[in-house]
């Protein structure tokens, strides 16, 4: 048998300086989830927006994972090794592949879970995107699309998601 060995040469010169590195995968499993004293799955999500050269704003959703209709905005489980707001980022940049500046949060929506019959909490925050990537962790089986607030109220699918976009609405255009 032979051993094989492997020797890494570390250089400081470097053609292209890294800014930023993101992840194109996922965090999956229910391990580390984040549940309430009560059972409440806690769940954390953004809407994603920027504005138009009018002035405009334009909200980001995306598609859901399984074959439902209808757009959603990106959301998922609050793990407990994060804050909400890492949640919150990590969620945006998994589903949607944009992060940005994250503002204060619009509330909390307790609904009931169509696949897993149990009840979540969901938080939402607005998030001023600042970078858009072209790949991202769930790019492979979701679409985005950036549309107006009205639109974004007509095509989300959820009851609550169209609460915290009206919430939303609420802060930012009156």
């Amino acid at each position: 048998m032979t051993d094989l060995y492997v020797s890494l040469f570390i250089s400081n010169y470097s053609p292209t300086p890294i800014q930023k590195v993101v992840s194109l995968v996922s965090r999956t499993g229910r391990d580390l989830q984040r549940y309430d004293t009560t059972g409440y799955r806690q769940v954390v999500g953004c809407i994603p927006y920027r504005y138009k050269n009018d002035g405009e704003i334009e909200v980001l959703l995306i598609s859901a994972q399984k074959k439902g209709k209808g757009m959603l905005l990106p959301k998922g489980g609050w793990e407990i090794d994060e804050s909400i707001e890492e949640a919150a980022l990590r969620e945006t940049m998994e589903e949607a592949g944009v992060t940005g500046h994250l503002e204060e949060t619009l509330g909390k929506w307790q609904y009931q879970s169509k696949r897993h019959s149990m009840v979540h909490d969901g938080f939402m925050f607005p998030m001023l995107v600042s970078e858009q990537f072209e790949q991202w962790p769930e790019s492979g089986f979701r679409q985005r699309k950036w549309v107006c607030l009205s639109e974004a109220i007509d095509l989300c699918q959820n009851w609550w998601m169209r609460e915290a976009l009206d919430a939303f609405i609420d802060r930012k255009c009156l």
